[in-house]
């Protein structure tokens, strides 16, 4: 099968993300099991190019025409990487925005990538199913179904669109569907029109043939008003199109037993490099080498409201009466990079922090972690509960999303599990379930148990690859021509 992958950022090219790593990851897995894999991105700064395959692509935003261009990178495993070059739009220093916030052409920056896609397919490689993934990407499906039905290239492709994060959804002032050249037909309730602005990721929802989100339990979650961000009812519409496919992880990047970035490599069965792990961690952040029944908790993130940063600082105080220490790595909202400041300054001894995100220092972390520490409102995947399981860092999580779907409450009394989890999101059931995991760190055979139920556990990317490829096919088999129940958008199923 021919599968073209349609993304914003994905790895090695691009990243703020975990999209990035799932658009590196699945491709890779997808191309192992023999399909034929492409990945179109935008160009950013500094991406290099192997040959430009298309010097001019006549684009019109409204009533402005531009001209960017299509070219092709290296491969990587067998996948294939082509940009849509346009320097004016995307050679700048960020991808989105800047510290002053979103880039103001948002909206025609990602409209144009989304009508050069289409001619990518039309005139360089023509896919048996598109994959698009979150907002940036989702007026493909949308221009598929309005302006391409009469376009006997592309007009059957099989779409399937991904949410990564519900929250990211290209809402833009009403007056951006002229400026990217759309009809106003699609300013309605059943199409782009979002409480009076142009949703792009509504678009997505809705004429895709096929939605996924990235665990099953955040499928559930996004279809009630608690976490669907306004889309709740759009979503629970297209619940029969719904699939719930868990992340995997890369093990060549994220494994113990051959990561180059940590100070010894360990395994289940041989756990000594673990405690020179431990010992560099805290080198690295300048903390003394603790008494071994202090654990050290570790915390790689961005700091936002999402991670469920407040329920930390809501329990700063109480947390560091206990015996333990915290290594912290992320940057983010100015207030949690100040709480996390004056949390070192206070306890220097115990607390060590970096603000900003540093990949070889985040590998450390996972492996001479006894802990990981992910208290999230919501998180629709995550990935660090998954390599903390692998490192025999034992995480504790709040159940929501992903982190419920891979994470195991530890029950001493059977010694299964593979963390510790809580339900309620509050500063107390957070400091609950820490105490929970260090009184269980406190007996030898329990820890011993529940660090190597995780290790066990593989969560690589080819059962969620194959299950992908189901859905591809299932994808498919809906554009079979219809008589009857086709919507107005030709081809836009809103049951």
């Amino acid at each position: 099968m021919k599968i073209l992958f349609v993304a914003s950022e994905g790895l090695p090219y691009s990243k703020t993300g975990g999209l990035a790593d799932v658009v590196e990851a699945l491709p890779k897995a997808l191309r192992a099991m023999g399909h034929d894999v492409a990945v179109l991105l935008p160009r950013y700064h500094a991406n290099k190019i192997h040959s430009m395959l298309i010097s001019s692509v006549t684009v019109g935003l409204g009533e402005r025409v531009r001209f960017p261009a299509i070219a092709e990178a290296a491969s990587v495993d067998g996948v294939r990487y082509f940009f849509v070059d346009d320097p004016s739009f995307f050679d700048r220093p960020e991808l989105y925005g800047d510290a002053s916030g979103d880039y103001p052409d948002n909206a025609e920056r990602f409209a144009e990538f989304s009508r050069v896609a289409i001619e990518f397919m039309k005139r360089v490689w023509l896919p048996d199913v598109v994959h698009c993934h979150d907002w940036q990407s989702a007026l493909v499906p949308v221009m598929l179904r309005t302006q391409h039905t009469e376009d006997r290239a592309v007009r059957s492709l099989p779409v399937v669109f991904t949410i990564h994060n519900l929250a990211y959804q290209g809402v833009f002032d009403a007056a951006a569907l002229r400026k990217i050249g759309l009809p106003g037909a699609l300013f309605s309730v059943d199409a782009l029109e979002f409480f009076g602005k142009v949703n792009f990721l509504k678009g997505g929802l809705i004429f895709a043939d096929y939605l996924t989100t990235v665990s099953r339990r955040y499928a559930k979650e996004i279809q009630t008003a608690e976490y669907g961000c306004g889309l709740e009812g759009v979503i629970r519409n297209r619940g029969d199109r719904l699939v719930g496919i868990l992340n995997g992880v890369d093990y060549t990047a994220w494994n113990p037993e051959t990561d180059k970035l940590i100070a010894q490599n360990y395994s289940a069965e041989n756990l000594a490099g673990k405690k020179a792990c431990k010992k560099d961690l805290l080198a690295s952040f300048h903390l003394p080498e603790n008494d071994p029944a202090r654990p050290v908790i570790g915390i790689v993130s961005r700091f936002a409201d999402q991670k469920g940063f407040d329920l930390i600082a809501e329990v700063a105080d109480e947390m560091m009466k206990e015996k333990l220490a915290l290594a912290v790595l992320g940057t983010g909202q100015t207030g949690y990079e100040r709480l996390f400041k004056q949390l070192a300054e206070k306890y220097p001894e115990r607390v060590g922090v970096k603000i900003g995100y540093d990949n070889s220092l985040a590998h450390k972390i996972e492996a001479g972690s006894d802990m990981f520490l992910m208290p999230s409102r919501y998180e629709p995947c995550g990935l660090n509960q998954i390599y903390s399981l692998r490192y025999g860092t034992v995480p504790v999580v709040r159940a929501t999303g992903g982190l419920d779907d891979t994470i195991q409450n530890f029950i001493p009394k059977t010694q299964q599990g593979t963390g510790f989890k809580f339900e309620e999101y509050g500063g107390a059931a957070l400091l609950e379930c820490l105490r929970t995991a260090l009184g269980t760190y406190g007996d030898a055979k329990s820890w011993q148990a529940v660090r190597a139920n995780g290790m066990a556990k593989d969560f690589s990317w080819k059962t969620s690859a194959a299950s992908y490829v189901t859905l591809y096919e299932a994808a498919k088999r809906s554009r079979i021509p219809r008589v009857a129940g086709t919507s107005k958008y030709a081809g836009a199923d809103r049951r």
